[in-house]
């Protein structure tokens, strides 16, 4: 069915005028993510052209989604804003908080009884302010949206950072914290600071063993993990026209993971079927009347380099798969040169697990093709050496799967089909003897592969992969084995070689399923009633942060010096954590338990200046907090790297730090700070971050002159007396200025309503 119809024939009416005007002001050819930015622009019509990396630029998008871990904080916030009904189309998808464990059917059961509480108040939120609600099992939230919402020349938000999945059917779509949905639910516009273009050209054609997630991979190993930091990444070429819509997706969905705002490819035919394949020929058909508008300039991809800030080009026909990690999704290595990896650097050579699915690649062509690569263990008598799991995309894609006999093949060769959740992919997975911390290797088609992200075990090495690769390697256990060129031996005692895999890109018979588990809102929430349990460890009402008082902020403790890498799992953990993401007391309480302290290189170890005694990173938060101190966080590169989670913002805050200082932010973490009334400032001269030492005192001066573009002094007062006077960068506007100074975004909002 097509959802939201009005809204979507809304866009597409105005969209050929928008754009026309805006080619005619910027005065030159305009790429397609050009286009959707300038046909969303909340002034209406663009009069002039906005400077990438700079311009802070106003938005209004066409829809919002919420995962149920994220949205239950957004939504807490959305009560407190003083609206009857949310002024754009809205979804809650709950798909983060069922714990993977024995099975789809037992887990989902636990998981209802488990999080009743939380599942009650986000089905009744949902109904009252009419939000659309997508029951536990029905699936996992991208998956769903690229299903069902998704829609070419489309601009949404979503409280998730693989939102972007969605733009593998032409949306700009982008993940945010739970402020920023608020504010596009309250029917206030969306700040951007306009972003930069990189242009992805992809000639040639996927073939054999390669497919979708290795363009991705290889991308992540060119850009890094910030390369795409404050850009939005468009692929074109003929090898873009050559894959699959949901391949483009996977590509989109794991360009989070190299910080882009978003990636997008142009509407062609592949996106039109698969529109049509899932039930939205109306779609297909308006997109097709307006089909100029949904691709880029011609001129701007003959001459890509004159348009965008930077151009990488890909042959589909030579690209070999790619295996990337351990420990960071940036870390890639082709299949040809992977067993040598492995060996040159003594990662565990048995592999343990692979595990297929996820919202990254759980399409319908993900799973024949890794199904046509466990069918032939079957066929060739191999024994399958990894235990195997399947977590399937949402219940459309899993009822089909299984009715074409996909999901008996995975569980013939020992595979268990779990719960259509996030599960393992998010560190809910209660996988047995983790907790021993054994070194040990898995392999996933997931996105991301942190220390700990899966199962919790520091040791654990997490090796990303697409879904086909991933089963190969299942099936023979061992790291150094490459399925494109060794042969394996079989029960039998025969030496056997994998054929590639093959795919369908959509069901030959049409998609199946009995309840896609959606509920409708009410027309009318005004009569419905939310309660609370003030005794409740899930749930807790908010109360607004402190505005500023006017005054600089004098003698900041110290917290924590973070080195290395800190991304939104070392400040606020997942996996068990998430049944407190609504409630923000008891979830700050995991406050950058996992961040290495740069002092001591322990986790969860700083000096308490009360005390003087080591104690544990929340509790010595509280302690300040408690006797009148203020503190400070000290961060390295790209903190905040990771999900669009805003509780790495919101806990700090809580906790009674004012100033996050570090030497580069990631994008969403940033503006999640700055949503939540923090400084987020960074060093001008990155050298001074080895000026803190472990009992420094912290003096911000000059707030009383914050303004755009002016830099802070930093007064640092050692515990020797001494005292080193540095300068603090920041990216604030006067809008974001006005959030500090009511003390977050949403005081302002409902000091305006």
């Amino acid at each position: 069915m097509t959802f939201d119809l009005e809204m979507i024939e809304s866009v597409y009416k105005s969209l050929a005028k928008k754009i026309d005007i805006a080619k005619k002001n910027v005065g030159h050819p305009l790429t397609l993510t050009e286009k959707i930015l300038y046909a969303h622009l909340e002034v209406g019509f663009a009069s002039e052209e906005y400077k990438r990396g700079e311009s802070y630029v106003d938005f209004n998008p066409d829809r919002v989604a919420m995962q149920d871990a994220t949205a239950q904080m957004a939504l807490l916030q959305f009560m407190q804003a003083g609206k009857e009904k949310v002024a754009v189309p809205s979804t809650v998808h709950c798909d983060h908080l069922i714990q993977a464990k024995l099975g789809a059917n037992a887990d989902l059961e636990v998981a209802n009884k488990t999080n009743n509480e939380v599942y009650d108040f986000l089905s009744t939120v949902s109904n009252k302010y009419g939000i659309g609600f997508w029951k536990p099992g029905a699936g996992i939230i991208h998956q769903v949206v690229i299903e069902n919402y998704a829609f070419p020349g489309g601009m949404m938000i979503g409280t998730d950072s693989h939102t972007v999945n969605a733009g593998g059917l032409g949306m700009i779509a982008i993940g945010v914290g739970g402020a920023d949905a608020v504010d596009v639910m309250a029917g206030m516009p969306w700040e951007l600071k306009f972003p930069k273009l990189i242009g992805i050209k992809l000639t040639g054609k996927l073939n054999g063993w390669t497919s979708a997630k290795d363009v991705i991979l290889k991308v992540a190993g060119i850009l890094t993990v910030k390369g795409g930091t404050g850009a939005i990444v468009e692929y074109f070429g003929p090898g873009a026209e050559s894959i699959s819509c949901t391949g483009k997706g996977t590509i989109c969905n794991m360009g989070a993971e190299i910080g882009a705002t978003t990636s997008i490819f142009n509407y062609d035919q592949k996106m039109k079927d698969y529109l049509i394949g899932t039930d939205r020929v109306e779609i297909a058909e308006m997109a097709d009347e307006v089909s100029e508008y949904l691709t880029g300039d011609e001129a701007v991809y003959e001459d890509p380099e004159k348009y965008f800030d930077e151009v990488i080009e890909i042959d589909l026909n030579s690209l070999e798969p790619h295996i990337n990690g351990p420990f960071t999704p940036d870390l890639a290595t082709p299949i040809s040169k992977f067993a040598e990896a492995v060996r040159k650097n003594n990662w565990p050579q048995k592999l343990e697990v692979g595990l297929i699915g996820s919202c990254t690649n759980s399409s319908y062509e993900d799973i024949s093709r890794a199904a046509s690569v466990a069918k032939q263990a079957i066929d060739k008598n191999l024994k399958v050496n990894a235990e195997y799991t399947v977590t399937p995309g949402s219940e459309l894609v899993r009822s089909t799967v299984e009715r074409d006999g996909f999901l008996q093949v995975f569980k013939d060769i020992g595979g268990v089909v779990l719960a259509n959740a996030c599960g393992p992919c998010i560190g809910q997975w209660a996988r047995h003897g983790a907790e021993k911390g054994k070194r040990n290797s898995i392999m996933t088609s997931f996105n991301r592969n942190f220390a700990k992200r899966n199962d919790g075990n520091p040791n654990t090495h997490g090796f990303v992969a697409s879904p086909e690769i991933t089963t190969a390697f299942a099936i023979a256990g061992d790291l150094c084995f490459n399925p494109l060129t060794d042969s394996l031996v079989n029960l039998n005692g025969e030496k056997v070689i994998l054929d590639e895999p093959k795919g369908i890109e959509l069901p030959p018979k049409g998609f199946s399923v009995e309840d896609n588990g959606f509920q409708a809102p009410s027309e009318d929430g005004s009569g419905i009633e939310i309660t609370v349990n003030t005794e409740s460890e899930r749930l807790q009402l908010l109360t607004p942060f402190e505005a500023w008082t006017g005054q600089d902020y004098a003698g900041l403790k110290l917290l924590i010096k973070a080195k290395g890498k800190c991304t939104t799992d070392h400040i606020s953990m997942a996996g068990p954590w998430l049944r407190y993401r609504g409630h923000l007391d008891n979830i700050s309480n995991n406050l950058l338990i996992g961040a290495v302290n740069y002092f001591n290189k322990k986790t969860n170890s700083v000096k308490n200046q009360i005390s003087g005694e080591f104690d544990v990173v929340p509790d010595t938060a509280r302690n300040y907090k408690s006797a009148g101190f203020s503190s400070i966080v000290i961060g390295d590169e790209n903190y905040g790297e990771g999900s669009s989670r805003e509780h790495a913002a919101m806990e700090p805050r809580h906790l009674g730090v004012k100033v996050v200082l570090v030497k580069s932010f990631a994008r969403i973490h940033e503006t999640n700070l700055k949503k939540q009334g923090m400084l987020a400032l960074t060093f001008s001269d990155k050298a001074d971050y080895e000026k803190i030492k472990e009992a420094d005192v912290i003096d911000v001066v000059g707030l009383s002159d914050f303004t755009p573009g002016n830099p802070l002094k930093m007064v640092i007062h050692h515990e020797s007396g001494s005292k080193d006077e540095i300068i603090a960068t920041h990216s604030y506007n006067w809008s974001q200025i006005k959030w500090f100074k009511a003390g977050s975004a949403l005081n302002l909002i409902r000091s305006q309503a």
